[in-house]
Order: C-alpha cells, then structure tokens, then sequence
C-alpha cells in the first residue's frame, strides 16, 4: 500500500509543480486562509487516488472537510489528507510546502507520506515498518526504489544544543515562552526555522530536537509527519505547560490541540 499512496502523492506533486512554475492565482477561503489552483488540483488527484486501493476507506481532506462527525465517528479508518500544507509557502515560493496523507485506525496515524515537491524530499512510513526519507526521486517509485531510502533518525543535533524548530509565519508569544523555559534548562538552544510539516519531520530525521506547536493547526496538517514522527522514535504530545496526552485523531473537533514533537531523550525538558 505505501508504494501506491507515494505514487499518489508524486502524482500531485507533479500537478502542483506545473502550477508552482506558472502564475499563481490565490483566492480566500471563509476563514480568510488561501487557497490556489493547486490545493484543488492535487486534492482532485489524491481523493481519485486513494479511491482506488483496496481496501477501501474513507477521505477526509482540507478540501472536503464538511462531513459530520455523526458520520465521522463510526469510522475505524479513514485517510486525513492535505494536499498542498503551506500554502503561503507556495503562494511565496519559498519551497517549503508538502503533499500529506496519512492512514488513521482508530485516532492513531499508522502510515505517513509527507512529500516536498519543490525540494525532491519524501518522508514516508508504516506502524511497525519503521520512518524514512528519500530525496531526488522520479516521477513514480517502486518497491526497490524504496530500498535505497534512508531509515530515520539519521542523526542526532549533537554538540549539546537543543535544537527547536520554530514556524517563520506562527511565531507567537506562547512560543517565545517556551523557547526561554528551554534555555532555562539548556546550556544552549539554537532555532531552525522551516514550512510546513517539514517542522516535524526535521525532529523525526534527528536534525532538531523539539518542534512546539502552541498556535492552531488542524488534524489533516499534523497526522502524516505524526505518523513519521512515531515511526522515528519521537513522542508526539499534547501540550499545556506540560506533557500531557498523545495526540489522536478524527475527533468531534478537527482543531488539534498544542502539542510537541520531540525526541525521547529530550523529554525532560518538557517537564
């Protein structure tokens, strides 16, 4: 199956690169967020996709959002899907948006693809498969190309610095905040600044320690590079000054609550 939704999401990428190259045309949506072309292509291209693999389950996506969760709760698996996260990453051409989709069992992200089209960078995963990366990939992959992905972490921030991944658009105060109570407790922390939900697979890939997430985000931003993240090693949890729940998934209200990806070790910090 993960074979099938890369290709999937490849096939978007594609889509929305020819639009990326062209002129941009942004409209807003209700809530005042954009919205490009591109969303509605690749969101086209995906829910098509996705359609067509067997075993069949429901779609939830950024784009069709508007099903009840009378509906929604019966459902033990559905796929959560943004097809372009970091619109304003896009609309700017700074790169740094992605193609996510993830498969949820029962609120827990079992299987993730986060693509970069722009960059040339997959992340992918499965519950108990392990987390990777694949850079500089065709335009279809197979179940050899995913052979030469590279398991993750590959790394760790190494030389004592505590590395904590910090949005460039969502910089707020409860964010400074935690920045300083960290620096209350490290010897040194440096800030690395990135779109999208590459925010959280930089903590999966072992380049940054901590990503805190004290600003709005919806379930379909988060649950692919979660599904990474778990993958990885990372905890992934609810956060109110302290660690609290695991995030989950398909809940009444799709509005995550702030959360933290951060590596195990690291933990103590949050405390």
């Amino acid at each position: 199956m993960i074979v099938e939704v890369i290709n999937i999401a490849l096939k978007a990428g594609e889509k929305i690169l020819e639009i990326y190259n062209g002129n941009i045309s942004v409209e807003f949506k209700e809530d005042k967020s954009p919205v490009t072309e591109a969303d509605k292509r690749a969101n086209e291209i995906i829910c098509e996709g996705l359609n067509k693999i067997e075993p069949h389950f429901n779609i939830l996506s950024e784009e069709n959002k508007n099903i009840d969760y009378e509906e929604r709760k019966n459902w033990n698996s559905l796929w959560l899907v943004d097809p372009l996260d970091g619109t304003k990453e896009f609309i700017n051409k700074r790169g740094e948006f992605t193609i996510n989709i993830a498969l949820v069992e029962k609120g827990e992200p079992v299987l993730g693809v986060v693509y970069a089209p722009a960059i040339g960078t997959l992340y992918f995963s499965q519950k108990g498969k392990g987390a990777y990366k694949l850079e500089n990939i065709g335009k279809e992959v197979s179940q050899k190309d995913l052979k030469k992905a590279f398991r993750l972490p590959l790394e760790g921030s190494g030389n004592g610095t505590v590395k904590i991944v910090a949005s460039r658009s969502h910089m707020n105060e409860p964010t400074r905040e935690f920045i300083e109570k960290i620096k209350s407790k490290a010897e040194k922390v440096d800030i690395v600044s990135i779109g999208s939900a590459l925010k959280i697979c930089l903590v999966a890939e072992g380049k940054a320690d901590i990503y805190p997430r004290l600003g709005p985000t919806m379930e379909w931003d988060t649950a692919a590079g979660h599904a990474v993240a778990l993958e990885s090693g990372c905890g992934v949890r609810v956060y109110k000054g302290e660690l609290g729940d695991t995030l989950t998934y398909n809940k009444e209200d799709l509005l995550n609550p702030h959360f933290v990806v951060f590596k195990k070790e690291k933990a103590y910090l949050l405390q």
